[in-house]
């Protein structure tokens, strides 16, 4: 248990029966009453935010959780995980992973959390390279105004990239956004 006094950004709260992340907190002293905590969480489960207001000195309980380094290696019934330190290979639920289904690559290393032995949340790259399988043709010529058209890469995600990208190109896309970067390579 910690006091409300010693919430940090990033901190990771178990409460009301929740896996809650601080996001945000501010002592505040009114001039009149006592002092409190302004918080803004988020809900590891769902990703809801929410915003709770503390007494100073609350006491709340602080869920302490692990990081592993792991390599994603198939999809069959569950995604399958592989610990990059012991090779113990993990199934995930669909569940867990949530919208980083749609850039997740054979053989990217990710960032997995645990709370008491189970997965709560994956973290992907910020930036990954992938190629494009479909797209239609650009038109020549036209780069007078930043146009964009949809492409689906090979992880199945659909994006929308400049006119300038053909299929067979590799390109970086914002895992955080899901928008287009650069070009890599023809």
């Amino acid at each position: 248990m910690i006091t409300t006094n010693d919430l940090k950004n990033g901190m990771t709260l178990n409460y009301e029966d929740a896996l809650y992340e601080v996001l945000y907190f501010q002592h505040v002293k009114p001039g009149k009453g006592g002092a409190f905590v302004r918080t803004k969480l988020k809900n590891h489960y769902t990703g809801a935010n929410i915003e709770k207001t503390f007494r100073a000195g609350e006491k709340v309980e602080q869920a302490i959780l692990e990081t592993k380094k792991m390599q994603f290696l198939y999809k069959d019934d569950h995604f399958n995980f592989m610990d990059t330190g012991t090779f113990e290979q993990i199934p995930i639920s669909e569940e867990y992973i949530g919208e980083n289904e749609k850039f997740l690559l054979e053989n990217m290393e990710v960032t997995i959390k645990f709370y008491k032995g189970n997965p709560i949340s994956i973290e992907l790259p910020i930036a990954i390279e992938s190629k494009i399988i479909e797209t239609e043709p650009g038109a020549k010529g036209d780069t007078v105004n930043q146009s964009f058209k949809p492409a689906v890469i090979e992880t199945g995600a659909k994006i929308q990239v400049p006119i300038f990208i053909n299929e067979g190109d590799v390109i970086k896309i914002d895992t955080r956004t899901g928008e287009y970067i650069t070009r890599v390579s023809k």
